[in-house]
């Protein structure tokens, strides 16, 4: 084939060939991503790095200086609206198809894109403020200038901007290690000391999950070399408060590869149902405008030119989609915004997305976050159970004397005391048991705040701080945490100091006991529990303490005939329940014990499976002492608004990073999932074929909330993503545990495209941050013309210049924009039957029959105002643009007002404003009607009639719709 060929055009083949492939592979290399890898950083070293870092800063802005105006076109040209009258405009340069001034298309549509520039200028702006706030606060020493490698010193309140290993907290002979307590005030004086050692921090590559971190620390100029290993306790990511003394760490991860970055989606323009539905109304109009334009070319018989008059006629049709529409909405939507942000019901909410206002009369599934959403993560003690007895908030003051008489009847043996309560069995005894462990298994720190008037650069002495009981606050990694330690110091038994390697408790007596933390097994979402490990000073004894989820404690503790049932009971009470056991161990099988655990620890490979592996050997026969029930205070009206939102045909999902228990337990407590309703439990999936028989098992279930955890949903999205959404898609209630943000905002995206309803997401933390950017809505707890036919089917314009600009703007926009104070209900109606939300969305639904009527009765009403001059016996052309087009004017107006269900004064203003002036303009539009004409009697009678044939039918179809089809609210509002 090549042979036949020319040889240029075998030539210009091949270089086209070469510059598609040299294209292809430009935007490859544009398009590829940063691989991202393990990472080796030296402390204090960065020129040892070998890789490039991403800066350490906070940006939430879409644009920059030179995406700003391009990115903001984009976003509205890319509607066909738009983009129509752009073109329409733009045609106006041409001399052959330039059918009026300029301004008369440049000015609506110069409006449109200022209003529309401004506002997003705005909110750039002030995203701009937001962000430069957040990177020149205290932690200003770890955003711009953070690469890893960098050593880093914290103190107490300040917020990381980095994630970063905790060096303060590495177990080992170093002589480097931080011994001495440090202030919020002190420098940090042998700061340079730890950049003489040679050592580095081997991490994992940077990734989402927020849970589990992996990696080693080595220092090689000591003898023997220092190998330990790092897990997620020695982390600290972005965003988070050192809770109490110092921290000093090194940089691992910067910008957009920390979590928090990782986990948060790109922001994007959320367009509202109502602006897609006008996209569409808009395709549809513009070929029923091309329809109409190819058979006024037809009529005239496709002479000449044809195809420059057809596409005249194009533009002289163009105000069948009227550009006013676009100005009303946009500022219909604003109303509606300031209105929201001055209700007084919600104080203080501010509206930060102008463009969505009206999708919150358009939800169909609600997504919320749990803590802080639902809950006011305020946690409450109330239940404790030993097994023949239960202590409730009642009953609470017997304990605090069981604690009081057993710690004044010894408290001369006070050394002695473990040995002697070994002995007795008594309830006393079994209180004191499980108080005591309730009071050393945790991961609650006490702080101190420093006394009032210790400011600057002042030498820091302990004696700054204050020390007493009232001046004491607990902080933890989860509020559960905090509520038992502050219980049991509301019993006598109190957790006042505690480091890296110890813990004190006092005792109602005021005598000071002293603990080692040995080990700490923390909570994760596999083991369900954690544990601690300690030795009294005073006795030497080792105790392995645990606490967990039932599920997971039921096999490790000693057999017992009553903790299943007495956790179902608590459950069903809304508690969230912790089992709580102990178990002795001599020195010999800590010793044992130690050595397979820091083994496991180091090992690159399967770490997590090696290490549960360990402690799973301690777990066994372990001696149950309390069951315990914590309740998390809902948010005020909780249980009516979720109960009112059921019943308005809103689907509520609630989505949690927490376990699955206390998930279950609030989604019963607010009522999420009726007392009466059955709660399907999804098992833990990990394969295809599990996946396969858990859904089947579901199938069967019928009007059951679904729980279920994220990684298993995770499994079944990726083998039954379409077979598992639908069935969840008919559960009165689905709740989604341990979720990750990404997993959040994926949940949302699923809704989105398998069902095509409208979504709102509602959050208070920035793990929801991602969830509200997905979700169509985001809360977060802060034309006529047929006048060419007439004229010989002539290319050109009845209403000229001013007169179209008018009627765009000021002769109709007030009415119609007037229409965001219409109500089809009292908000006390509403609020009193939620119901009616079903039937107001539907009757908001726009269907292709209601479009068809919509467009014949335009047609109908155009033919009438063009035609009726002319039915009227008026020839002259003058007068014909004067009736035909005030006619206009007032049937846009009376059309108007045969839309409002419940008038407003302002409404009325609006009206007779418009109309105002109309009247008022026409002593100054002497270039288009004929003054002397307009005051006479002819014209007044020829406009009335033509204005009533207009608006009668449209009233009529109005009248017997209501009368025969009457809406279900009609009943309430008469």
């Amino acid at each position: 084939c090549v042979n036949n060929l020319p040889l240029w055009i075998v030539l210009a083949s091949f270089r086209l060939i070469d510059c598609i492939i040299c294209s292809d592979w430009l935007i490859n290399i544009c398009r590829r991503k940063k691989e991202l890898k393990a990472r080796t950083v030296w402390l204090g070293c960065p020129e040892k790095c070998e890789e490039k870092y991403p800066k350490n800063a906070i940006k939430n802005q879409k644009y920059n200086i030179f995406t700003f105006i391009p990115g903001v076109l984009y976003e509205q040209f890319k509607f066909f609206l738009n983009l129509y009258f752009l073109v329409v405009s733009c045609s106006q340069f041409v001399p052959a198809l330039k059918i009026g001034y300029l301004y008369t298309y440049w000015a609506p549509l110069g409006f449109v894109l200022t209003v529309t520039v401004v506002r997003e200028a705005v909110d750039e702006f002030r995203r701009y403020k937001r962000d430069k706030e957040m990177n020149s606060q205290l932690y200003s020493k770890l955003t711009n200038q953070r690469i890893p490698s960098d050593m880093v010193f914290l103190r107490t309140s300040e917020k990381t901007g980095s994630c970063f290993i905790r060096t303060d907290q590495l177990d080992g002979e170093t002589d480097w290690k931080l011994k001495v307590a440090v202030s919020c005030t002190q420098r940090l004086p042998a700061l340079g000391d730890l950049f003489s050692i040679n050592a580095y921090v081997y991490a994992q590559k940077p990734q989402l999950d927020i849970h589990s971190f992996e990696g080693t620390f080595t220092r090689e100029d000591s003898d023997p070399t220092v190998h330990e290993s790092l897990s997620i306790e020695n982390t600290l990511w972005a965003s988070t408060v050192v809770a109490s003394g110092t921290v000093i760490g090194v940089v691992i991860y910067t910008g957009k590869e920390t979590r928090s970055v990782m986990n948060t989606s790109n922001p994007k323009n959320k367009v509202g149902l109502l602006d897609l539905e006008l996209n569409q109304l808009t395709k549809a109009l513009f070929l029923a405008l091309v329809a109409l334009s190819v058979v006024m070319v037809t009529l005239q018989g496709f002479v000449g030119p044809w195809y420059r008059n057809l596409f005249r006629f194009l533009l002289l049709f163009s105000y069948i989609i009227p550009i006013s529409l676009r100005v009303n909405l946009d500022m219909g939507k604003a109303a509606y915004g300031w209105m929201i942000m001055k209700d007084d019901n919600i104080p203080g909410t501010v509206v930060r997305t102008s463009t969505i206002p009206e999708e919150l009369g358009r939800l169909v599934y609600l997504l919320t976050d749990k803590t802080g959403t639902l809950t006011q993560n305020e946690m409450i003690f109330k239940r404790l159970h030993l097994g023949t007895v239960s202590y409730g908030t009642d009953t609470m003051d017997e304990i605090q004397s069981h604690i009081i008489n057993s710690y004044s009847q010894v408290s001369h043996f006070i050394n002695y005391l473990p040995l002697i309560l070994r002995f007795r069995k008594s309830v006393s005894s079994r209180i004191h048991e499980a108080v005591k462990a309730i009071a050393l298994c945790h991961n609650v720190t006490p702080v101190y705040e420093s006394r009032a008037g210790v400011s600057g650069e002042t030498e820091y002495a302990e004696v700054d701080q204050d020390f007493s009981d009232e001046n004491r606050t607990y902080q933890a990694s989860s509020p559960d945490e905090v509520a038992l330690v502050q219980w049991t110091e509301s019993v006598g038994l109190t957790l006042v100091n505690r480091d890296l390697t110890s813990m004190q408790l006092k005792t109602p007596g005021g005598h000071i006991l002293t603990y080692y933390i040995l080990q700490i097994f923390p909570f994760t979402s596999e083991s369900k529990r954690m544990g601690i490990i300690v030795r009294d000073e005073s006795s030497g004894e080792i105790t392995f303490y645990m606490k967990g989820a039932d599920i997971a404690m039921s096999t490790i503790v000693q057999y017992n005939d009553w903790l299943e049932e007495e956790c179902g009971n608590m459950a069903r009470e809304g508690l969230r329940t912790l089992v709580v056991a102990k178990k002795s161990l001599t020195e010999e099988q800590y010793q044992d014990f130690e050595s397979r655990y820091n083994q496991a620890k180091l090992s690159i490979h399967d770490r997590n499976l090696k290490v549960a592996a360990v402690v799973e050997s301690l777990e066994r026969e372990m001696e149950l002492l309390c069951l315990t029930g914590v309740e998390d205070q809902l948010q005020a009206d909780v249980r009516p608004t979720l109960e009112m939102l059921r019943n308005a045909g809103i689907k509520i999902w609630m989505l949690t990073g927490d376990k699955l228990e206390t998930a279950t337990c609030i989604a019963k407590s607010s009522h999420l999932v009726s007392r009466t309703q059955d709660v399907h439990i999804f098992r833990p999936v990990t394969t295809r074929g599990e996946a396969h028989l858990e859904l089947n098992a579901f199938r069967r279930k019928h009007d059951c909330a679904l729980v279920v955890s994220g990684d298993s949903l995770e499994v079944c999205l990726k083998y039954y993503e379409h077979e598992f959404v639908e069935l969840a898609c008919q559960c009165p209630a689905v709740v989604c545990c341990r979720c990750s943000p990404t997993q959040k905002a994926h949940i949302v995206k699923l809704l989105q495209h398998h069902t095509g309803k409208r979504t709102c997401a509602i959050g208070d933390g920035g793990n929801d941050v991602s969830m509200i950017q997905a979700a169509d809505c985001g809360i977060g707890i802060e034309g006529k013309a047929v006048f060419s036919s007439v004229f010989y089917f002539a290319s050109v314009p009845l209403y000229q210049g001013f007169l179209m600009v008018g009627y765009a703007t000021i002769y109709t926009m007030f009415p119609v924009f007037s229409l965001v104070l219409d109500q089809d209900v009292k908000p006390e109606m509403a609020l009193l039957y939620p119901e009616l939300y079903k039937d107001l969305t539907k009757g908001r639904s726009l269907s292709f029959k209601t479009f068809l009527i919509w467009v014949l009765i335009s047609i109908y009403q155009g033919g009438i105002l063009m035609y009726g001059a002319l039915l009227l016996f008026e020839s002259e052309f003058v007068h014909v643009v004067a009736i035909s087009f005030t006619a206009l004017i007032l049937t846009e107006l009376l059309m108007v007002a045969l839309t409002i269900r419940t008038w407003h004064w302002l409404m009325v203003v609006a009206e007779f404003l418009s109309l105002g002036c109309y009247v008022a303009s026409l002593a100054f539009l002497n270039e288009y009607f004929d003054v002397a004409f307009i005051t006479t009697v002819t014209f007044l009678w020829k406009v009335s009639a033509i204005t009533v044939v207009s608006c009668l039918p449209l009233y009529i179809l109005k009248y017997l719709k209501r009368k025969f089809s009457p809406p279900s609210y009609s009943k309430l509002t008469s």
